[in-house]
């Protein structure tokens, strides 16, 4: 069983007790999370895709852990010009375990 759901504007696809890192989501560990933007769900053989949600599916969550991604370096320059400029940013974000889906 498993579920393509919209997070945070990205899609992803869950299954029961995974556990997925998304961008950044207020909660402390521990905190409920609810999901009801189903794109796509199938058990087994049976396939429901929604128009463009799925009526009456959902998908629960439970905060594990805020955490920062790996480091990005942006590093520009224009050649002859002596213009170099390096910066970097690391991600927010937030894992959280798959409890159930429900269609």
């Amino acid at each position: 069983m498993y579920a393509i759901v919209k997070i945070n504007g990205i899609q992803t696809r869950v299954s029961p007790d995974e556990v997925i890192e998304v961008p950044h989501l207020a909660g402390e560990p521990g905190a409920k999370l609810s999901f009801g933007e189903v794109l796509m769900f199938a058990d087994g053989d049976r396939i429901t895709v929604g128009r463009p949600f799925v009526k009456g599916a959902g998908v629960s969550a439970e905060v594990v852990d805020q955490a920062r991604g790996p480091k990005l370096r942006i590093f520009k320059f224009k050649r002859r010009n002596d213009y170099r400029k390096r910066r970097g940013h690391r991600d927010l974000l937030t894992r959280i375990r798959i409890t159930g889906i429900k269609a």
